[in-house]
């Protein structure tokens, strides 16, 4: 089965959509998976991604045994309109950990402030990534953010504005790591293996989220709020001797790549890397395919974070349970998008290979699942009236299906412009961090009363720019390798 795009010319330039291993000389045969050192890459970086999102979310829950409960009590905002879920129990809690008065304000800030050191170095990072590799650069972001988590008990108690800047701090560090990661794809990544490879290792992120709200909420109820911090440092700076001892930034360099790996990939990208030293700035910034990238990643992370944030302040404020109470029953949603992570992955490499379908077929038909199936469960949450139980469902197949766009538009840039990589997800990464700045701002300004009619339409705005996202990257977006990022601006096609 083939996308009716297939049916073009192959002199249509950037409008054929053809791969190098779909046409042409047969490609070399195809290096056994086990033990294979592009493998190896994808288990390691998928630890690493596994640690950075640890570092990234363990404060949320840190924060609830950091406030002072009395200060919270006092911007209570919660709604009448549906019946107390919860049940207060007494249970013995260890409280030795250090309280801060802070307000609800004040929280926002700490959790945002990462956000603007994250936004900072998306783009210096793809690029220094294309310039020396990805592998030190990963490395160090992952533990530079370890090192500043050992500090934040000591921050916290200097006062909120060492804690804000320190946060700031973490997310340079977290700023490069998803660019570097794409910029060593660039080199390691079959193209008939990217969607296995890298939802491997970006499937990480999620199962690192499924496992720290659990364990932090472990870790505070026994000890106290600063050994969560102290752990997850701790295991940061572990897994970077291992990254650094285990790694190579390509094929080529490798100490223990069998050579028929080695050759496998190279044979796979030759006529796909571009080997000029200067970025094409301009060609790159006028790209189409690139902008319908940025619209698919701006669009999809508006979803995401109105999930990841404002769902449970919903079920919170409004259905009146408070999901940390049970931080594995938060964590389920992540769980299934990491499951579909790992599985789309396979799937869509499957329709590649097995099917022959072609590459922008592929990415449009799991990019459409992936941001118009959440949408519509995220419309449904604001529907569902007083039902927790359904809400909870409704947020886990929405999380769930989010799951296919690890093998749509979020590696699209690597289809594209692979030697270009981590620049392009710098760029479009930069444009997709805006939402988790913004987009909690806008909906506590849409919801002054608390109402179930207010929430409606802060459901209604994300899903609304969720799907306009993904018929924009349906209309614009492709699959073959740009003329701009080739040497002589035909390469691979015939």
């Amino acid at each position: 089965m083939r996308s009716p795009v297939q049916g073009q010319s192959p002199s249509d330039g950037e409008n054929a959509d053809n791969t190098p291993l779909l046409q042409g000389a047969p490609p070399a045969e195809a290096a056994p998976v086990c033990c294979s050192a592009r493998y190896n890459l994808a288990v390691l970086a998928f630890l690493g991604f596994f640690v950075l999102y640890a570092l990234r979310v363990n404060l949320s829950v840190a924060l609830v045994d950091m406030v002072d409960s009395n200060t919270t009590l006092a911007d209570n905002r919660t709604s009448k309109e549906c019946a107390e879920h919860s049940t207060s129990s007494k249970v013995l809690h260890n409280h030795t950990g250090k309280r801060y008065q802070w307000d609800a304000e004040t929280q926002g800030w700490i959790l945002g402030s990462f956000f603007y050191g994250y936004i900072i170095t998306q783009i210096p990072g793809g690029y220094v990534a294309s310039r020396v590799g990805g592998k030190l650069l990963l490395g160090c972001g992952i533990l530079g953010t370890a090192v500043f988590t050992l500090f934040t008990p000591m921050a916290a108690d200097v006062g909120v504005g060492a804690l804000v800047v320190l946060r700031a701090l973490e997310g340079l560090g977290e700023g490069v790591t998803f660019p570097a990661m794409h910029a060593m794809w660039s080199s390691w990544a079959p193209p008939l293996e990217r969607s296995k490879l890298l939802s491997i290792s970006y499937a990480g992120a999620q199962l690192g989220t499924v496992i720290s709200l659990p364990l932090s909420g472990i870790i505070c109820f026994y000890m106290n709020w600063t050994y969560v911090f102290y752990f997850f440092g701790v295991v940061g700076i572990i897994w970077f001797v291992l990254w650094i001892w285990l790694v190579s930034d390509t094929p080529e360099t490798h100490k223990t790549i069998s050579h028929q790996e080695r050759e496998y990939i190279l044979s796979s990208l030759k006529n796909q890397l571009s080997s000029q030293k200067s970025v094409p700035w301009i060609p790159i910034l006028k790209s189409l395919p690139l902008w319908a990238i940025v619209v698919a990643h701006f669009s999809y992370n508006w979803s995401f974070y109105t999930l990841l944030t404002l769902l449970p302040t919903y079920m919170k404020e409004i259905l009146r349970f408070n999901v940390q109470e049970n931080g594995i029953l938060s964590a389920v949603p992540y769980f299934g998008c990491w499951l579909c992570m790992i599985l789309s992955g396979q799937a869509a490499d499957h329709l590649r290979a097995k099917w022959n379908f072609s590459t922008i077929c592929v990415r449009r038909i799991f990019s459409l699942i992936g941001m118009i199936g959440p949408a519509v469960f995220l419309v449904a949450a604001g529907f569902i009236g007083c039902d927790y139980y359904l809400a909870v469902a409704f947020l886990t197949i929405s999380t769930t299906l989010g799951g296919f766009c690890s093998s749509g538009f979020s590696i699209n840039h690597l289809d594209i412009a692979p030697s270009y990589a981590g620049i392009l997800l710098g760029i479009t990464n930069t444009f997709a961090t805006i939402p988790g700045m913004v987009g909690p701002v806008i909906a506590k300004s849409l919801t002054p009363e608390n109402t179930i009619t207010e929430w409606q339409t802060v459901f209604w705005i994300a899903a609304a720019i969720n799907v306009f996202g993904a018929i924009f990257f349906t209309l614009f977006g492709k699959g073959e390798v740009q003329n701009w990022a080739l040497d002589d601006h035909n390469g691979h096609r015939n």
